[in-house]
């Protein structure tokens, strides 16, 4: 698939065949998340690999819904807020570097055939809870990761020009 066919095809999965994520293809979406750009590339992030079956029921402090943990593992990416560039303004551009590294992770799975759903809505102090980091890392997103059971329904996609304004 072409880098264009990845983002196209790529869809929000509830729905998880029981098959595990081969060790490649796990290396490989986290290589991914490596290698996203970060500001001033400090790399203030972390890649938290969670085995459900091992961690089910801790999983459901973080996100209760049941899909969230029927994917053989679930990803979950931390911000170093003291760590991460921060803007004149005050802006703290950790959140926006982790979001880079979860959407990195997200295509490179989709472009080997395996399912995602990112999950915002979850409870961050369960999260920082479980990964035991530190109270400078901040939980930024999470994501199911595994073999779909479901075909992608259509898009629905606002024009290009209700989105884009050139000057």
């Amino acid at each position: 698939m072409d880098f264009f066919e990845v983002i196209e095809k790529r869809f929000s999965v509830r729905g998880y065949i029981d098959r595990e994520v081969e060790q490649e293809k796990l290396d490989r979406i986290l290589e991914a998340g490596r290698l996203a750009p970060t500001a001033c590339n400090l790399q203030a992030f972390r890649i938290l690999v969670i085995p459900t079956e091992k961690y089910a029921e801790r999983l459901k402090k973080i996100y209760s819904s049941s899909f969230f943990s029927k994917a053989p593992l679930v990803l979950g990416v931390y911000a170093d807020y003291d760590a991460c560039w921060v803007r004149g303004d005050g802006k703290n551009y950790a959140y926006v570097d982790a979001a880079i590294v979860m959407d990195h992770m997200i295509l490179a799975a989709a472009a080997q055939g395996l399912g995602t759903c990112w999950i915002g809505a979850f409870d961050s102090q369960a999260a920082r809870d479980f990964a035991g980091f530190g109270p400078q890392w901040e939980p930024v997103a999470f994501t199911p990761l595994g073999y779909t059971e479901r075909t992608p329904r259509e898009k629905q996609r606002k024009n290009l020009d209700d989105l884009v304004r050139y000057m």
